[in-house]
């Protein structure tokens, strides 16, 4: 294991995540949806500038490769969880969310079966502008909760989320961050699926054992 900058910037970005969740438990709202906001997006710059730094000073590793992904999946899994849990249970919120944990624990499922051959399932372009939807969006509806908890001055209780409807600034943020969720949702949806398709010549099975 090498401790350059780079991994070191994958490993905060790892310790970063729970931090999301965090905020909420020692702060009040709406101070815990901004500094959630803050290192929400100080993670996601750290996403671009890991990978930059280590192609552009030649320090790309094995562990650096293993754990940018993990790093990047823990942040939107448990930031989607505190988001769900803080929107009321918004139905327009969970069935992205729902699509968005769903593939990444198939995918993840995926690589772990193939054991050596999951280097073949390469990142792909599409794959990557997923991801960077992923973290617009999570961090549009993290501004989005915390203006609307100024406006409303509470928290919506659950079942009562739904798409807002005024036109405030609380509202279009939220207007903004389902939109681009969904967005996400469409183009993890599309990942998941080229990934399984790519991995169907190593699932069949071996008719001359």
């Amino acid at each position: 294991m090498q401790w350059n900058l780079p991994n070191i910037l994958t490993v905060l970005r790892l310790l970063a995540a729970p931090g999301v969740a965090v905020m909420f438990l020692y702060f009040h709202r709406p101070w815990a949806d901004w500094f959630a906001l803050t290192l929400f997006i100080g993670a996601a710059i750290t996403d671009w500038f890991d990978g930059y730094l280590a192609r552009a000073w030649g320090q790309e590793s094995k562990f650096g490769a293993m754990l940018d992904p993990i790093a990047d999946k823990a942040m939107v899994v448990i930031a989607l969880v505190v988001l769900t849990g803080y929107s009321g249970m918004n139905p327009w919120l969970i069935l992205p969310a729902t699509v968005i944990l769903f593939r990444e624990v198939f995918v993840s499922g995926l690589r772990e079966f193939m054991g050596a051959d999951a280097g073949k399932l390469k990142v792909t372009k599409l794959a990557k502008w997923k991801t960077t939807a992923q973290m617009v969006a999570i961090a549009t509806l993290f501004l989005g909760t915390g203006l609307d908890y100024l406006a409303k001055g509470r928290a919506p209780r659950a079942g009562e989320g739904d798409l807002p409807s005024g036109l405030g600034l609380a509202d279009l943020a939220n207007h903004l961050g389902i939109a681009l969720i969904w967005v996400a949702a469409i183009l993890t949806a599309i990942t998941g699926w080229d990934y399984f398709r790519k991995s169907l010549p190593f699932l069949r099975e071996d008719k001359d054992g």
